[in-house]
């Protein structure tokens, strides 16, 4: 049985909540060296994956709370993309840490707020389709836990997953048509069936069973793969089908160009 949208979007909230409480508290305690630490993300340091979810936070309101402005400003952005990012984060290495924590915890908790009020029923705008906004409240977890995993592998956390990866592996599943088209490729009409083993003892499923194509494995793999932070290689997820491997070869739960994934064996931890 499908859940409420207003249940879904309480959940969502209480979970990105806790994705956030866990980043900050790897963060909280870091040095000024700590800040300065290359992360996995080529050319960033620690405080750029904080200041990217921060501009994207605001960003992320403003969509909320004035999705024409946000139009505009997407399209300035959008002209830009390839060095976009890269100027965003460039331009905050001028903060000091506690202003930009301030920064970060303002500008989530502002968006939080914009989440809680919006109606579930509206369509927002954001870098790609427009979404409900249970699907924003899951891009923005998604894209905390992603950056946090940035962090963590830079400071040699091992993060225990959680149920909250429940919502990534759904985006995960959803957003396969996108990481093809944003390849100029068309998507497979063949389904792929996912089978994931959560933290809880229970078993995560999506796409029909008999499916030829088949992914199997823990579900904070499959979430490393579809955030493009581990090279499917990497993992110990049992990938059967053509289409299954073709698509974890470019799986992309987020939106933007076409991401540079992870080499085998680039993921190494402190």
């Amino acid at each position: 049985m499908a859940v409420p949208t207003s249940d879904l979007m309480s959940e969502l909230i209480i979970d990105l909540s806790a994705e956030t409480a866990e980043l900050r508290e790897m963060v909280r305690v870091l040095d000024l060296p700590g800040w300065e630490l290359p992360t996995p993300s080529e050319g960033w340091v620690i405080r750029d994956q904080i200041s990217h979810l921060a501009w994207f936070d605001d960003a992320a309101t403003s969509a909320l709370t004035d999705p024409d402005g946000f139009r505009a400003a997407r399209a300035e952005l959008m002209a830009r993309v390839e060095s976009a990012m890269d100027d965003q984060v460039a331009a905050a290495r001028g903060l000091a840490p506690a202003a930009l924590l301030e920064w970060f915890d303002t500008a989530r908790a502002r968006m939080i707020r914009a989440l809680r009020a919006v109606d579930p029923a509206t369509r927002l705008p954001w870098y790609g389709p427009d979404m409900s906004p249970a699907s924003f409240a899951t891009a923005r977890l998604m894209e905390t836990w992603a950056h946090g995993q940035d962090v963590a592998d830079t400071l040699g956390i091992d993060r225990a997953p959680t149920t909250r990866l429940r919502h990534v592996a759904l985006l995960g599943v959803r957003a396969m048509p996108y990481g093809f088209a944003v390849r100029g490729r068309q998507a497979p009409a063949r389904p792929v069936r996912v089978e994931l083993a959560m933290p809880d003892g229970t078993l995560w499923v999506a796409g029909p069973e008999g499916a030829a194509d088949v992914v199997r494995g823990p579900v904070q793999d499959f979430c490393l793969v579809v955030t493009q932070r581990s090279n499917v290689a990497d993992t110990s997820l049992s990938v059967t089908g053509d289409i299954a491997r073709e698509w974890l070869s470019i799986a992309q739960a987020y939106a933007g160009p076409p991401g540079p994934g992870r080499e085998p064996g680039a993921r190494k931890t402190a």
